[in-house]
């Protein structure tokens, strides 16, 4: 695999960037901080905001992160390289949201769109991918990326592809009015950069969902972003969509990080819009190896009207939400043989970077072989009452 530097994780202009994240200590309570980044000191400031929930929904989170006082941990490069390690060692990262539930948009690129619906004709079988892929290719004959959601030509569309047998539900949340909205991970279940990503031992087709996630508070409005993988199973997910919940929801199987870049004058939503996502892929036992960027502004819906369709007068989030807004991928280069397309191999190194959110690092591993899930929001409040405590 080609070497990675830790600086190289950080957003391009991380020296000024108002970074936030959450981070495990052992000392003087074991359990997570809230942390800030400045000039590449990594400063602890949970005496200011308890958890990520509150300093996302403080209207002076900004102010928090550049100002408020509390212990230095250091450098930030050394805790991105303990990260890194297996096992990761104190201080670590740990996945930069904690009370927020983590929800995740679905088929909003025309390229998802397209690998949906083929993993639903292929009933979950990816030898039947690839000439799945051209046969309906050439049935649609449109370029789907340029079709508005809702609007009169997706509904033209719509009819068309009914009277051709083609209409499917990915086509529904594709071009129809209504975005797929799901449930990625509980509270608290997500891990973070450096971490081992989980695939249900069941799955023997998948692939990592690279994505921009925004950090949404009580209100409904964005306060920041970071990066995520919505690792997916093709197989289970395509053998019937009533599965959606297996195929996202195990062990590990979201990651998030390394850190929430709050919202400035020199990063916002805007910048989100604008954004290119690159994603790598490398074998740790066989020389695979695939690189591809991507453009955000090739997204059908726009972040907003998804975090409108998320919450809303309909539906509330009290501690806010994270929400992934859709993968602009769908890895399809052939790995194990002509027509079998791609799949992970256990040891995989997946890494989703962008300029302006740095760059998230996992290793792909089985979901039973990770370690369980122990820590959750009762052991969150406990440690929190034992911080209080002793202040």
């Amino acid at each position: 695999m080609s070497s990675l530097f830790p600086r190289d994780c950080l957003p391009s202009d991380f020296e000024n960037a108002p970074l936030v994240g959450r981070v495990w200590r052992e000392s003087p309570i074991a359990g997570p901080a809230v942390v800030t980044v400045r000039q590449g000191e990594v400063i602890d400031i949970s005496a200011h905001a308890r958890t990520m929930a509150d300093l996302i929904d403080a209207p002076n989170a900004l102010e928090i992160a550049a100002h408020a006082e509390g212990d230095s941990l250091g450098s930030v490069e050394p805790l991105l390289e303990n990260s890194l390690n297996t096992p990761q060692q104190a201080p670590y990262l740990l996945a930069p949201c904690d009370l927020q539930p983590i929800k995740a948009c679905g088929v909003t690129f025309a390229v998802s769109l397209l690998e949906r619906v083929i993993e639903e004709q292929a009933g979950g079988n990816p030898a039947r991918s690839a000439a799945l892929r051209q046969e309906i290719q050439g049935l649609l004959g449109t370029d789907l990326a340029r079709i508005k959601p809702g609007s009169d030509a997706a509904m033209a569309l719509k009819t068309e592809l009914q009277n051709r047998g083609l209409w499917s539900q990915y086509m529904e949340v594709g071009i129809g009015p209504d975005a797929e909205v799901f449930s990625k991970a509980a509270p608290m279940s997500a891990v973070g950069f450096g971490a081992r990503v989980g695939l249900h031992p069941a799955s023997q087709w998948n692939n990592p969902e690279p994505e921009i996630v925004l950090a949404v508070d009580a209100t409904g409005q964005p306060r920041g972003a970071t990066l995520g993988n919505d690792v997916n199973l093709r197989d289970i997910e395509g053998r019937s969509a009533l599965l959606l919940g297996k195929a996202k929801d195990n062990n590990a199987s979201c990651s998030l990080g390394p850190f929430i870049r709050l919202f400035d004058d020199h990063f916002d939503m805007d910048s989100v819009r604008a954004a290119q996502v690159s994603l790598s892929i490398e074998g740790a036992d066989d020389d695979f190896r695939l690189d591809a960027v991507s453009d955000m502004r090739e997204i059908s819906r726009d972040p907003m009207e998804l975090v409108a369709q998320t919450c809303g007068s309909h539906h509330q989030y009290p501690d806010g939400f994270m929400l992934f807004l859709g993968t602009m991928f769908s890895p399809i280069l052939d790995r194990d043989g002509p027509g079998q397309g791609f799949t992970h191999h256990v040891g995989d190194r997946v890494s989703i970077a962008t300029p302006g959110l740095g760059q998230l690092m996992n290793t792909v591993d089985r979901s039973d072989r990770l370690p369980p899930w122990t820590y959750g929001i009762r052991a969150l409040y406990q440690n929190l009452l034992t911080q209080a405590e002793r202040r």
